[in-house]
């Protein structure tokens, strides 16, 4: 698969030597860092893509896409991208925003006259879109609850990565029979708000969620390998597989609970949830893409938004739209409209610029765009949560930096 035409012409400088004399990636220290993980069998399978200055420097393909049945990974391979959804979808809302179709500080009764979720009082509190951009709306995820009798979990939601067999209908009008943890617009907890700003893009666009992301998101970009489900026997489709620390990581057969975050229920997976054509469309979980398709997205937000977006927007979906409030197990970072944004190297003691945008995926990804440097790095793996919050994720970050 050539890479000649994957990533779209940059309205950035091309510059040998930027942010501070720093010139660039070395792709032997990147290897280095996917090797060592590979032999410490933290990690099972890999494609990892660097783009500098408008160019992809460095692409590799590592590991097992399947190991049991010996099948290498391969640079086109499909992945169940989880939250590397969120931002595709929250591009799909922005682009309506720049169309004039919705306003993103619109409540989000005029799409959903039904979602109407109250406070423990019983008060029901307007919720804006910039809110489910930012996750300051309130609401929370099944899967952070420490029981498996929460709110969540009586109110039967789906946090999109489950085999659940409802409609996107039926489970935004479960999450609205949640309470809500807090007032919209008083903190910020990582949340279904992007399974919720689905059904306003779909609202707002006239369309199915799937159909809306293609016209206005993954049709226009050319990323034909991303999309809501996979064909069944797509055998680019990698196998997902949860590391253990001291062991092999284990093959996820079938559906699985893994623990995310101590004293949490953990996530529900269903990896048969990628090739169901009958399954919700999560906005903010639900897809299956390859690296290079993402690595299209990010460039295109990099070098200003064109064809999707003006630079405008896209400066606003990286502005810091919640000051200190951000991930607990991320100091230094709060988020803009879809994704992290770095606001404080120090705290967050990474070598990243100001401005540096963020996030992840269950399954075992992440992604970062460090726009002072005319980088965009996509690391898609099929080993949780290694590839997504573990060594690798920081060890790659320095590398890439060094």
């Amino acid at each position: 698969m050539s890479f000649a035409n994957e990533i779209p012409p940059s309205s950035t400088s091309c510059s040998s030597t930027t942010a501070a004399g720093w010139r660039g990636p070395d792709p032997s220290r990147i290897d280095a860092v996917l090797d060592q993980a590979l032999a410490d069998q933290r990690l099972v399978g890999a494609v990892v893509l660097v783009a500098h200055g408008g160019r992809l420097v460095h692409r590799r393909a590592a590991g097992l896409a399947d190991r049991e049945a010996g099948r290498p990974m391969r640079e086109d391979a499909l992945f169940r991208l989880a939250s590397v959804s969120k931002p595709i979808v929250s591009t799909a809302a922005m682009v309506l925003a720049g169309q004039g179709r919705l306003g993103l500080d619109d409540p989000v009764t005029r799409w959903l006259p039904d979602f109407r979720p109250r406070l423990p009082d019983g008060s029901a509190p307007t919720l804006t879109l910039r809110q489910l951009l930012t996750h300051t709306a309130g609401l929370g995820y099944r899967f952070f609850e420490p029981t498996e009798d929460g709110p969540h979990a009586r109110a039967g939601v789906s946090d999109g990565m489950d085999g659940s067999g409802l409609t996107l209908a039926e489970n935004l009008r479960r999450i609205a029979q949640v309470p809500l943890l807090y007032a919209p617009g008083t903190a910020w907890l990582y949340s279904l708000a992007t399974d919720v700003l689905g059904g306003v893009v779909e609202a707002a666009s006239g369309a199915p969620l799937p159909d809306a992301v293609r016209t206005l998101v993954t049709g226009p970009l050319a990323m034909h390998d991303t999309g809501f489900f996979a064909a069944p026997h797509d055998d680019r489709l990698a196998t997902p597989y949860v590391n253990t620390p001291g062991t092999a990581p284990r093959r996820m057969n079938g559906p699985t609970v893994a623990a995310s975050f101590e004293g949490t229920v953990g996530i529900r997976f269903d990896p048969a949830r990628a090739v169901d054509a009958t399954a919700f469309p999560s906005g903010g979980a639900g897809m299956v893409g390859s690296a290079g398709d993402f690595m299209r997205l990010l460039e295109t937000l990099r070098g200003g938004g064109a064809p999707l977006l003006p630079p405008a927007l896209v400066d606003d979906m990286g502005r810091n739209h919640t000051g200190a409030w951000g991930p607990a197990d991320a100091p230094g970072y709060g988020f803009g409209l879809g994704f992290s944004v770095l606001h404080d190297p120090g705290a967050a003691a990474s070598p990243e610029s100001v401005g540096t945008w963020r996030w992840g995926g269950a399954y075992g990804h992440a992604w970062f765009v460090d726009r002072a440097r005319e980088l965009s790095v996509v690391a898609f793996t099929n080993t949780l949560y290694e590839g997504m919050s573990g060594r690798f994720v920081a060890d790659l970050r320095d590398a890439v930096h060094a």
